[in-house]
């Protein structure tokens, strides 16, 4: 997968603090990221343009975004939180089962992190 952003220092700096994950430069303008078995591509480009605020609206919905199943969706909030990174939306139960938070990168890449919520005994 190839994300393309304005900014690659940016966008290393943005993973390397949310997931741990150290981008290996590829090129001057390309990095790699490893999600297990996942491997994802930091392109800078100028046409990346800032995200326009109806896409940061949409992604606050659930609209056209990654997912990233975690243990504890707070506690990542949390964590991310203390490195400057504010959710879009969330945490909050939602109805289909699990707790979610949405964030974006610097180039507006939407990004989920969700857990299942323990069903309770009825």
């Amino acid at each position: 997968m190839t994300l393309y952003v304005p900014d690659l220092d940016a966008a290393r700096k943005f993973y390397a603090d949310v997931f741990g994950l150290d981008a290996q430069p590829l090129e001057e303008d390309t990095a790699m990221l490893r999600f297990e078995g996942i491997f994802i591509f930091l392109c800078q480009s100028a046409a990346a343009a800032q995200p326009l605020p109806e896409v940061l609206d949409g992604a606050a919905k659930g609209v056209g975004q990654f997912a990233v199943i975690v243990d504890d969706v707070d506690a990542v909030c949390a964590e991310i939180a203390g490195r400057g990174v504010q959710p879009l939306a969330g945490p909050a139960d939602r109805d289909w089962g699990m707790r979610t938070a949405t964030f974006a990168d610097p180039a507006g890449h939407i990004w989920e992190i969700a857990q299942e919520i323990p069903a309770t005994a009825g």
